[in-house]
């Protein structure tokens, strides 16, 4: 898919969440979404991002946000995450990366020196209607909830 900007539709989503429901994203219509895409479950940024987002849920929720995170974490990993940490939101296992590739998240990284390809730490926020109203490409693990809620 060719990279996504603010103003487009949002790619659909069907997938499978942390207790093997079905997902899918036009449930949420006439809500807001911040659709979050993160590497590995139990990680230390991703553990960080994952707890900011947690610890300002209810003003999340207060403003109208609902939360989904994304990650290629099979649903057995995810729950084991959601239960060490207490976290109130879905996370969808995109073991496939059909998500990861339609939103543009998986690409090349570097680390230490090395350039690998893997999954892009980004976030969208999806309007009421299913549009992009912003794209966070520089997450800050430990202030991400400051950089949705501007």
């Amino acid at each position: 898919m060719s990279k996504l900007n603010i103003g487009d539709k949002a790619p659909d989503i069907y997938s499978t969440d942390q207790d093997a429901n079905s997902f899918d994203l036009s449930t949420f219509k006439g809500k807001k979404v911040v659709l979050f895409f993160y590497p590995k479950d139990d990680t230390p940024g991703c553990t960080k991002e994952a707890c900011n987002l947690r610890d300002n849920y209810a003003r999340f929720q207060s403003e109208g946000y609902e939360i989904v995170g994304v990650s290629a974490d099979s649903t057995e990993k995810h729950q084991k995450f959601i239960t060490k940490y207490d976290l109130p939101f879905t996370l969808l296992a995109d073991v496939d990366k059909k998500i990861i590739n339609d939103y543009g998240a998986w690409g090349l990284k570097k680390f230490m020196g090395k350039e690998y390809e893997g999954i892009i730490r980004m976030t969208y926020v999806i309007d009421e209607d299913g549009n992009i109203e912003d794209i966070i490409d520089k997450v800050k693990t430990k202030e991400h909830t400051s950089q949705i809620l501007k």
